[in-house]
């Protein structure tokens, strides 16, 4: 509870940028729950790499909403590789249940690519607004450890 307090706290402080959050998980920011909807439309791992592929294959600074994109996209390669986060959405689940589609190692390779770049300040807006925000940056840090070990 006083994580979240916190959270709610900073968030205020700031501004916009993560407005649409609301604790520091993978799906707890509005630019991931869009992204569900996205998923929640195709059948394949289209919109997957897609938004993988975009950060991952970035040679400049990624935005927080494309960030928080790849990082839900990630978590979607986790669950598929039998490796979910233990608070996986309902939709996702679902998803990933109707969708049962192997993950190659090219996309595994591309998923742990576009955290590692998240996760740097010099890369990321996302990692540079957590960092603002002392004991929320190590809960979210701690997040993207989880995932990036999920994604083994």
């Amino acid at each position: 509870m006083r994580r979240r307090i916190i959270a709610a706290c900073f968030l205020v402080w700031a501004g916009s940028a993560l407005a649409g959050a609301w604790d520091t998980g993978s799906f707890d920011n509005d630019d991931a729950l869009d992204w569900i909807w996205q998923l929640s439309e195709s059948n394949d791992l289209t919109v997957v790499k897609d938004t993988l592929q975009t950060v991952a294959k970035s040679s400049g600074y990624v935005e927080a909403p494309t960030a928080s994109m790849a990082i839900a996209a990630a978590e979607v390669v986790a669950a598929l590789r039998g490796n979910p986060r233990p608070d996986l959405p309902v939709e996702v689940s679902e998803w990933v249940q109707s969708n049962q589609v192997p993950v190659g190692d090219d996309l595994l390779k591309t998923a742990r690519k576009a955290i590692e770049s998240i996760k740097k300040e010099d890369l990321s807006e996302l990692a540079q607004l957590w960092s603002e925000s002392g004991e929320l940056e190590r809960a979210w840090q701690e997040d993207l450890k989880d995932l990036l070990q999920r994604l083994q």
